[in-house]
This record gives C-alpha cells, sequence and structure tokens, in this order.
C-alpha cells in the first residue's frame, strides 16, 4: 500500500508559476512509475504527465509540454510538477498516482493504482 499526499495547490494569476509536491509514504517509492493528473469541474480527469522510476523518462499531454515540468526525488519519497506559464484552462484538482505497471509510461487513469485526494490549482485572468 503507498499513501499519497498532494501540497502546494492554490492561486494564481494567468502567467505565474506553481511548483506542486506529493509526499510517498508505505512501500518503497522508487518502484513506482509517478505522475499526475488533473480534474476539471464537470470533466472528466484526464493525464498530465508521468516519470519512471528512476526519473530518467518523462512524458506530457500536449498542452502542457515546455510549461509543466515532472520530477521525483527518491531520496525524499517525493513527486513534483512544476507548473509555469499557466493558463485559466489548467484550473482543476490536480492528483498524484503511483502505478504498478511495467516498462514505459502510461496515460490511463486505469493504469495507476494508487491515488492522492487532490490539490486545487486556480489560475484567474
Amino acid at each position: 500500500q503507498v499513501q499519497l499526499v498532494e501540497s502546494g495547490g492554490g492561486l494564481v494569476q494567468a502567467g505565474g508559476s506553481l511548483r506542486l509536491s506529493c509526499a510517498a509514504s508505505g512501500r518503497t517509492f522508487s518502484n513506482y512509475p509517478m505522475a499526475w493528473f488533473r480534474q476539471a469541474p464537470g470533466k472528466e480527469r484526464e493525464f498530465v504527465a508521468a516519470i519512471s522510476r528512476s526519473g530518467g523518462s518523462t512524458y506530457y499531454k500536449d498542452s502542457v509540454k515546455g510549461r509543466f515540468t515532472i520530477s521525483r526525488d527518491n531520496t525524499k519519497n517525493t513527486v513534483f510538477l512544476r507548473m509555469n506559464i499557466l493558463k485559466p484552462e489548467d484550473t482543476a484538482v490536480y492528483s498524484c498516482a503511483a502505478g504498478e505497471y511495467g516498462l514505459g509510461l502510461r496515460t490511463r487513469t486505469q493504469d495507476y493504482n494508487y491515488w492522492g485526494q487532490g490539490t486545487q490549482v486556480t489560475v484567474s485572468s
């Protein structure tokens, strides 16, 4: 079992930046590929970014490429999402997730086994 707790959300103006953190506890953090998802009001949860167990590989949703950066610190059992040049359409509840799948990086919610409670990000225009 892995427990995940997000932090770092808040209200920011368009063009601003935020850094989200997700602290993991339980089993060995470096065993899990990690991802960030988001869910806006009235919309389905969508993939944002994923990172491999070692941190050597990453993958992003097209609309956040060049603006968001996912990273992890396996010594601190934490995954981060740095978000720059934020837009109103980035407003959502952001959740981190841990997977137990094999090689590669996956983008479907059903590929991830453990989820945090989420943190609200609101971008004003």
